[in-house]
């Protein structure tokens, strides 16, 4: 298998890690890519980006109210 952040996984496809990441993993190496894209586009100076590792994606709140998301235009 192949060992990522000290836990070992299974030689094959990875749909998701613990720190959401799609991998395969092959006697060679192992290749990952994220399952999140990083907010670019959004009002900074109202709101705040909080990484939800249960969705495996980003939220924007506001910062006055956590409660309730910002619009984003945009992600990378």
């Amino acid at each position: 298998g192949c060992i990522l952040d000290g836990k070992l996984y299974p030689f094959g496809e990875i749909a998701r890690t613990d720190n959401c990441f799609r991998c395969s993993c092959s006697q060679d190496a192992m290749h990952c890519c994220s399952l999140f894209h990083t907010p670019t586009g959004y009002d900074k100076k109202n709101c705040k980006v909080i990484f939800n590792k249960k969705s495996c994606d980003y939220d924007i709140v506001q910062k006055s109210d956590p409660s309730k998301e910002c619009f984003v235009s945009s992600r990378v």
